[in-house]
């Protein structure tokens, strides 16, 4: 069988909140509890299952998703609705632009909870 990512925890302050900012921006669904978790599913079956931090200090994680250019379009869409500020760099320096890498589009957007998101077209290194 090969390894395939089947799930991650997502510490935050507000799990429910947590999981509806990401579905909501990403046009997925919040599955139901499981457990202490809230679980988000991708279209490739990964979860992205949140949890309450219980009030422990939540360490800034990066979660990249990788997208269609007609995805993209919707989740900026989204983004813009909601006055989301995004930037095309890792390091949130340049706010309101997007990235050109490998020939396709990418954003970086915080979550609540001050995790870096980021949405690609393109995997990095797949040229373009």
């Amino acid at each position: 069988m090969p390894v395939e990512l089947n799930h991650t925890i997502v510490a935050a302050r507000d799990s429910r909140a947590a999981a509806e900012f990401l579905a909501t921006v990403l046009g997925l669904a919040v599955g139901p509890p499981y457990g202490p978790f809230l679980p988000v599913e991708t279209s490739n079956g990964v979860t992205l299952d949140f949890m309450d931090s219980g009030g422990a200090e939540i360490t800034s994680q990066h979660y990249a998703f990788l997208v269609s250019e007609e995805e993209f379009d919707a989740i900026m869409g989204r983004i813009h609705q909601a006055g989301i500020t995004f930037y095309a760099d890792p390091g949130h320096r340049h706010a309101g632009e997007i990235n050109r890498n490998d020939g396709g589009r990418g954003a970086y957007f915080a979550d609540p909870n001050g995790h870096n998101l980021e949405i690609i077209t393109r995997s990095y290194g797949s040229g373009g």
